[in-house]
């Protein structure tokens, strides 16, 4: 059996909608994509369901959740992704052995529900540097060059562990250390050109799963 891995969508214009590269990197490295609509009456059997979760990029986080104003700049995701999103996330964080990828967004997710600290809006001189541009990264996933597009990051991790910084010092990659595969990345790996820093990172994920 092949290992499924869902995939959160964004909600767009009344669609629930995920970039192909998230479910072409997934085919490749030997699971089956599946799209998941953020309905909360969902989780339990999406729970049931699923080997392993990716929990996708989108806009900022609206930070009133945690009762901090939301930054002026701030693009804010769709509320029902949110509650969805973090409601999905809270209960994989009771399930260490279910693994989990988050992805630029969804590595925010992981952050502030571990008690992390979020920046809203990356001042320069790194601010162009995260802005939709590729960067180096250095970590246990590797070196190499990286496909970023975000304005904030993580400041403070909670009770995640930090696995890799861009070259200017921004964190990059979290993990959970009691988990067997709970891992965000602030770049891009599905638009990522270095396989290590790509491809490699669903192919982790997938495995992970056929370990579970």
């Amino acid at each position: 059996m092949l290992p499924i891995i869902g995939i959160t969508s964004d909600y767009h214009k009344k669609r629930h909608r995920v970039g192909c590269g998230y479910t072409n990197a997934v085919t490749l490295a030997g699971g089956i994509p599946v799209i998941l609509p953020a309905i909360q009456d969902c989780i339990p059997q999406y729970k049931e369901m699923c080997d392993g979760f990716i929990f996708t990029g989108g806009d900022d986080p609206v930070m009133e959740e945690w009762g901090i104003a939301s930054h002026p700049s701030t693009t804010p995701v769709h509320t029902e992704r949110q509650s969805f999103e973090l409601a999905l996330l809270q209960v994989l964080q009771h399930q260490p052995e279910v693994p989990v990828l988050g992805v630029c967004l969804g590595m925010q997710w992981m952050g502030l529900l571990a008690g992390g600290v979020l920046n809203q809006d990356i001042e320069e001189p790194f601010a162009s540097n995260h802005a939709q541009n590729d960067h180096v990264i250095t970590g246990s996933f590797g070196e190499g060059i990286v496909h970023s597009h975000h304005h904030q990051a993580l400041e403070e991790v909670g009770e995640l562990e930090i696995i890799a910084l861009a070259d200017d010092g921004i964190i990059e990659a979290v993990q959970h250390p009691n988990h067997l595969w709970y891992k965000g990345v602030q770049w891009h790996p599905e638009r990522t050109n270095d396989e290590q820093l790509g491809q490699h990172i669903f192919d982790h994920l997938v495995k992970a799963c056929l370990q579970n």
